[in-house]
């Protein structure tokens, strides 16, 4: 069966909950939770997260998750992953 690449857009600027990705849940960032629950799927080899922020690219870096930093224009997650 085929492997697939995930990208997880992330922003840490959002109006409605600034820093979410970095937010604590049971004492890890909520990044870190969505990139742990994507790599256990059956069919993903390989998890990307695109931001624009550094916060968030150091603490995806810090548990040796995989980031690609994106421009900080986009209009949506969407536009965020098709740069990836």
């Amino acid at each position: 069966m085929e492997k697939v690449t995930a990208i997880i857009p992330a922003r840490y600027g959002s109006t409605r909950f600034p820093g979410k990705p970095l937010a604590l849940i049971n004492g890890l960032p909520m990044i870190q939770h969505v990139c742990q629950r994507v790599a256990n799927a059956k069919l993903v080899d390989r998890v990307i997260v695109a931001t624009d922020d550094a916060r968030i690219a150091t603490v995806v870096d810090s548990f040796g998750g995989e980031v690609v930093m994106t421009r900080t224009d986009h209009s949506t997650g969407t536009d965020r992953l098709a740069e990836v």
